[in-house]
């Protein structure tokens, strides 16, 4: 480049030094002819000066080449490269295709326990309907054979009879057999099912299934119709080794979270989620971790339960009284906050039954939380459709079943479930919140509800 330079300024100095020779002005007169050898060392500059455009040209050239293989190796390097990635991709693409695969089967699989849990269920209530059938068939019998002794003491029992019963008593210990055997491959497909759910939660987690948080409605006089848990039920039937509650199936060996079938005396069987914790196992009444289950519902759903035991649900109050009727129980209330801090609270309590609209009184025993429900005072439980006389209308502003005193508490587990960072105090109210002891609301994530008995041997 320098060259060039040199170059357009050399050539003008000589082309306009041989125009001044050419052509004198007319006020210079000269003395003598310009020599040939002076003409010479002009052909001799100008052709030094284009010599060295040449070389500068030259190495121009050389240095562009470089340049332009340089762009060549960089654009070979940046097409192997992508070559790789396209590959890298493909195979992506087969991995997410493996996994889809494997949640389709998933929610096959999935599918086909549930029909099976409900086929297990008719078998259940049909053999159970089967067999008190039998039963009063077998006191007819009875009755009637008690009759004829009665009338015929002289004549013994016909043989007839006799292999009836015989009868009779072997189809019973059959259905009572029959009846374990379901309610062990019920519990079977319950843990199952769990686990089909915790990785369907793991599958979500990694970004493959889509995620679709369902919102609840904030109006509090329109809750949705949800199934309740005592459709799960089965009949009043006798069951002599049924265990009272979640205590009693830990003490029994089972050390495992989960759902189990259990009889409180004079009660109904029914399935709780027992929540195991180091020494002892928990029955829980009541847990929200997301706001997938609304809990503005009737006093009918409040009073036999709702949602799924495996995720949200409330128990029933007739279910808990069915326990808690049986001796003395601790309440255990648990939160965890956004900040995923948790809290506890235990309470000795008392609860009565529908007549007393389910009244509940609380004494603390101990706990890392200031009081979430007022002590040594009659709470009584209301919904928006269900108010006793001579109580505040709480439900109406405050939205979900809860046990109320003679003030409208900020403390309501029931509550709807908001996100965190209410703008508002009443729509703070009207999510999971409790109040501390300087008057301040926090928002609470996830709740759960849990009883057992005081003293940990009462149902062995």
């Amino acid at each position: 480049m320098y060259t060039i330079k040199l170059f357009l300024f050399i050539v003008p100095l000589v082309i306009s030094s041989r125009i001044d020779q050419d052509h004198p002005s007319f006020d210079s007169i000269s003395p003598q002819p310009k020599s040939r050898f002076a003409m010479l060392d002009d052909v001799k500059i100008l052709a030094n000066g284009l010599l060295q455009l040449g070389h500068g040209l030259k190495d121009f050239v050389h240095k562009t080449k470089g340049q332009i293989n340089d762009i060549f190796q960089k654009l070979n390097i940046f097409d192997q490269s992508f070559y790789i990635l396209s590959l890298q991709t493909n195979e992506i693409k087969e991995e997410e295709k493996k996994l889809r695969n494997t949640t389709s089967k998933l929610q096959v699989k999935n599918e086909e326990v549930k029909n099976m849990s409900l086929e297990l269920n008719l078998k259940l209530e049909n053999v159970l309907e089967e067999k008190i059938l039998l039963q009063q068939k077998v006191r007819y019998l009875e009755e009637q054979l008690t009759n004829l002794i009665k009338n015929q003491p002289e004549i013994q029992e016909h043989p007839e009879v006799t292999s009836l019963k015989t009868f009779v008593q072997q189809q019973d210990n059959s259905i009572k057999d029959l009846l374990k055997t379901v309610e062990e491959q019920y519990r079977q497909l319950n843990q199952q099912h769990s686990q089909i759910k915790e990785i369907e939660n793991q599958l979500r987690r990694s970004g493959i299934q889509e995620y679709t948080e369902n919102s609840l409605s904030s109006k509090p006089r329109t809750p949705r119709t949800t199934p309740s848990l005592h459709l799960n039920e089965t009949k009043n039937v006798e069951h002599d080794d049924m265990p009272a509650d979640c205590t009693a199936i830990y003490n029994k060996g089972e050390h495992t979270s989960g759902i189990y079938p259990i009889r409180p005396s004079n009660s109904q069987v029914f399935n709780v989620y027992c929540d195991v914790k180091p020494g002892n196992s928990w029955t829980l009444i009541q847990h929200r971790i997301d706001g997938s289950q609304n809990f503005n519902e009737t006093w009918e759903n409040y009073k036999y339960g709702f949602g799924q035991l495996d995720g949200e649900f409330w128990l029933g109050l007739e279910k808990i009284y069915s326990i808690v009727k049986q001796s003395n129980y601790i309440l255990r209330i648990e939160l965890e906050d956004w900040k995923d801090t948790k809290h506890f609270i235990e309470y000795s309590f008392h609860l009565g039954n529908h007549e007393t609209n389910y009244k509940l009184r609380l004494i603390e025993m101990k706990g890392n939380v200031p009081n979430i429900l007022p002590e040594n005072k009659d709470l009584v439980f209301s919904t928006w459709d269900h108010k006793p006389q001579g109580h505040f209308l709480c439900p109406e502003s405050y939205s979900g079943g809860w046990w109320w005193h003679n003030v409208c508490e900020e403390n309501n587990l029931n509550g709807n479930y908001n996100k965190p960072r209410a703008k508002t105090k009443p729509e703070r109210r009207r999510g999971i919140c409790w109040k501390s002891q300087n008057g301040r609301l926090y928002s609470v994530k996830s709740t759960k509800m849990l009883i057992r008995p005081t003293n940990s041997e009462s149902f062995e």
